[in-house]
């Protein structure tokens, strides 16, 4: 082809090309600030801790609505646990004692989620770390397992934050 018989100009395809370029880049973008900002506000990378922070958020609200069978099925990560309770060493009345009378910031009257951590060996962890302040301030780490959804108290370790 020479510069004779060059094609015609299609402002079409040129506007398409464009927005395709420009589209591209936007997404790019946009997908890297998301990522970050997850990290940043301390829900894990895009934001890929929030359903261990939603768990534990649901048994806390288990726990200021004294349903303790509900708390110990999401505890257990089992909401059929009543079916098989000697599957269990860890009995609902221990769990009820443990999380009232025995519970070192008592019984559970207001709590937030504040921040999460994944942790653990591997690449992206075995569990994360849930920190929630319960009953106007106390500061708790909850212990969210991957690989069957289980909760766990104490954490293997605290995080740090304001």
């Amino acid at each position: 082809m020479t510069l004779l018989n060059a094609p015609k100009y299609n402002a079409g395809r040129e506007r398409r090309k464009a927005v395709l370029i420009y589209g591209g880049i936007a997404v790019v973008v946009l997908v890297a600030v998301i990522g970050v900002l997850g990290f940043l506000m301390g829900h894990g990378w895009f934001f890929t801790n929030l359903k261990a922070e939603h768990r534990v958020n649901q048994f806390f609200n288990a726990l200021e609505a004294k349903n303790y069978n509900e708390a110990y099925a999401i505890w257990m990560n089992d909401p059929n646990w009543q079916q098989h309770p000697q599957k269990y060493d860890y009995t609902l009345k221990r769990f009820t004692e443990d999380w009232t009378t025995e519970s070192p910031v008592g019984p559970i009257r207001s709590h937030h989620v504040d921040i999460s951590k994944t942790d653990g060996s591997g690449t992206f962890g075995t569990g994360i770390i849930v920190a929630v302040r319960v009953n106007g301030g106390q500061k708790m780490f909850m212990w969210y397992e991957k690989k069957d959804g289980t909760l766990t108290y104490p954490a293997p370790h605290e995080l740090q934050y304001q």
